[in-house]
């Protein structure tokens, strides 16, 4: 669109002028009003309520029966007509229902995407830009994989768990009455009843699914088809929130007035039947009952992507305030559509320490409050009771709970810290930035299968070994680690082929249950020499250990018998850049010097150990067949398994997000989150650590 500059077309040079808008919705004090404003200010046109002059533009929302009097203002000064609209994706839920901020903006000077009687912004970028290249086109091809297998669409409030009507049905997808798409693309009822009778005729003896919109479904405006229709046995309405790609995969044929569900059927590969005028008709891809005399080029599926997704939109992103690219949006909206699918049911959380409890709620309680209760036959009834999951912390998980759940059939989830957690020890009360929630295991157990085991054995998502690899130069350019603590210039390192051993807390989950013959700090430092009587030794306490929060330390006479140097008060990034290789029981130092490419001896069986990525000295499980990358490896560890929590607002963030506030917490930038209180019971832990119990959870 001209005047406008986007990340995705930086030449294009912002106006001058002012945007006058006439309408109190764009002024309100809610989110979405609030949103808008944001990402118009950032695009170069803060709304004002103020009449135009020469060069300035009056900006509209869309083609709402509000909009005439800008349109007005527009037609009486001359003054250009900017339309403002929601971009196609969203936000979780409608935002006329939830009052959710949408994600981006489309900002159109000719017309809105959805009318048939005069170009678009759109249209006319489909028409004339060559939309050709490579880089476009590899995005594409990648965003539309990733849309089909994050199943996100324009709203993201479906139930990934609901499976669509046995396949072989034909889709017809119904729209809300008085919507614009519907009133300015050609559509009316009879239109519908065309469109429903079409599908009957020209498919005799299929089933017939009408796909309600979503507000219509949810209570809020009617569509256009009702009881009336189901005059045949096969034709049937479909209100359950099934997701939008499920239903287009078991579909033989699509039939659409204007809905975007018809674009995301091109996208899933249909030729829908189209009875209105809608951006993506015209172009060769659609069987079309309307005439597009103006559309005379044939597009492919990526070049129509391209033009829609990555040239025409605004996209914003929330958790860095600023306009980005659609990839960048994509991966917010994956964040917070993972959080609301996870915690859409709501929880029970039985045996949670009260210093966790404000944190959990944060980053669970958003879409429906965490229920906190002691006893595993309480919290088992509480939670059947309410349609909730339980959930225990790992390391606090018991038989009797466990049996009680299954008894009472609820769902199980187990509570951990995720690996790259904070700037700060847990057992100091720093809270996390990332946490996991795994319904089959725990990934330090190797004695079932845990959900991480089976992200690392399954193939990555379109694009994800690329997004893990810039990750990972992310977290080592930027010195990162799990707990980001100690100092990052290191004492004077004697010379030679360096091994760090990394200690461990011994009475751990993860020693008791990841743990070999190996099982003390004391032995592994004596393995590692026995093998290795020429190199240099290195012996990094644990944080936890040396904080004097956790048992478990190590004589300094029994560590000075195999080490050539006990590091101490060392940053873990840091040291693990200055080692040849590591040699560990489970610690995840292991893994984060797999992520600096250095080699690692594994003498228990850590979560990445078993896939052909370390030297294994344990028992690995037989059902570890899988040969991922370690870029697969590492989406699944650092992407996939965990979700991540924006310290400063509680949402939900991606993990490239949550590394940049654990990079600035280091420097300051951003305040750790800790209260003096959790200050002080730290504190008092130090004076207790014999009694660990009495805090870890």
């Amino acid at each position: 669109m001209p005047g406008i500059r986007r990340p995705d077309d930086a030449s294009r040079d912002r106006p001058a002028g002012r945007l006058c808008v006439f309408s109190a919705g764009f002024f309100g004090p809610g989110r979405v009003a609030q949103r808008v404003r944001r990402i118009l200010t950032l695009a170069g046109h803060p709304p004002r309520l103020a009449w135009p002059r020469a060069g300035d533009s009056v900006g509209v929302w869309g083609r709402r029966p509000v909009s005439w009097r800008g349109e007005a203002v527009a037609q009486r000064t001359g003054a250009a007509l900017l339309r403002i609209e929601d971009a196609f994706l969203r936000s979780i839920h409608p935002g006329r229902q939830a009052g959710e901020p949408p994600l981006g903006l489309i900002l159109d000077s000719r017309a809105m995407h959805y009318e048939g009687a005069q170009p678009s912004d759109l249209e006319h970028l489909l028409a004339t830009h060559p939309l050709d290249e490579t880089s476009l086109i590899a995005r594409a091809h990648e965003g539309i994989a990733r849309l089909i297998a994050a199943d996100l669409s324009k709203y993201n409030a479906h139930d990934p768990d609901l499976e669509p009507p046995a396949p072989g049905y034909v889709l017809v997808i119904d729209q809300l009455r008085g919507d614009a798409g519907v009133t300015h693309g050609g559509g009316s009822d009879a239109v519908f009843r065309e469109m429903l009778a079409a599908a009957l005729a020209e498919n005799p003896g299929a089933r017939i699914i009408i796909r309600r919109h979503p507000e219509t479904a949810q209570g809020g405006r009617g569509g256009h088809y009702g009881p009336q229709d189901l005059h045949e046995a096969r034709v049937g309405f479909l209100d359950a929130p099934v997701s939008p790609w499920k239903l287009l995969e078991g579909a033989v044929a699509v039939y659409t007035l204007s809905s975007q569900m018809g674009f995301e059927a091109i996208l899933a590969g249909h030729r829908p039947r189209v009875f209105g005028q809608p951006f993506y008709a015209g172009w060769g891809l659609t069987e079309d009952e309307a005439a597009f005399s103006r559309r005379t080029r044939r597009l492919s599926r990526a070049q129509l992507f391209v033009g829609a997704m990555l040239l025409y939109p605004l996209w914003y992103d929330p958790a860095r305030d600023r306009l980005c690219d659609f990839e960048t949006a994509l991966a917010h909206l994956e964040a917070e559509a993972r959080a609301f699918r996870d915690d859409r049911a709501g929880h029970v959380a039985n045996g949670m320490r009260l210093w966790k409890r404000a944190g959990l709620q944060r980053a669970f309680g958003r879409t429906r409050r965490v229920v906190f209760c002691d006893g595993p036959a309480r919290a088992v009834r509480k939670a059947r009771d309410t349609g909730r999951a339980l959930m225990v912390w790992a390391g606090q998980e018991r038989a009797a709970l466990c049996e009680a759940a299954l008894a009472g059939g609820v769902p199980l989830r187990r509570v951990e810290d995720g690996f790259l957690r904070s700037h700060g020890l847990g057992a100091a009360l720093t809270p996390p930035l990332s946490l996991v929630l795994d319904d089959l295991g725990i990934y330090y157990d190797p004695s079932r299968e845990s959900r991480l085991e089976g992200l690392i054995a399954a193939p990555p998502p379109p694009g994800g070994e690329a997004r893990a690899a810039r990750l990972v130069a992310q977290l080592t350019v930027q010195g990162l680690s799990k707990y980001n603590i100690g100092a990052t210039r290191l004492p004077d390192l004697p010379a030679g082929h360096r091994i760090l051993v990394p200690g461990q807390v011994e009475n751990d989950a993860s020693i008791r249950l990841g743990a070999g013959a190996v099982r003390r700090n004391a032995d592994l430092l004596r393995a590692a020499r026995a093998e290795n009587p020429d190199a240099v030794i290195l012996y990094k306490p644990h944080p936890d250990v040396e904080a004097g929060l956790r048992p478990g330390a190590l004589a300094q006479a029994e560590a000075e018998e195999f080490a050539d140097m006990v590091v101490r008060g060392a940053d873990a990034a840091a040291l693990l850049e200055a080692v040849d290789e590591v040699w560990t029981m489970t610690s995840l130092l292991g893994f984060e010097a797999l992520l600096r490419g250095k080699p690692v001896t594994c003498l228990g069986v850590p979560f990445y150990a078993g896939w052909g990525l370390t030297r294994d000295l344990g028992a690995v499980p037989a059902r570890r067949q899988a040969r991922p990358t370690f870029n697969a490896l590492a989406h699944a560890a650092l992407i996939a398994y965990p979700r991540y929590f924006d310290p400063l607002s509680g949402a939900p963030c991606t993990p490239e997000r949550a590394a940049e506030h654990l990079a600035a917490m280091r420097t300051g930038a951003v305040p750790v989150p800790r209260g003096p209180g959790l200050r002080l019971l730290a504190k008092a832990q130090g004076l207790l650590a014999s009694h660990a119990w009495l805090w870890r959870r």
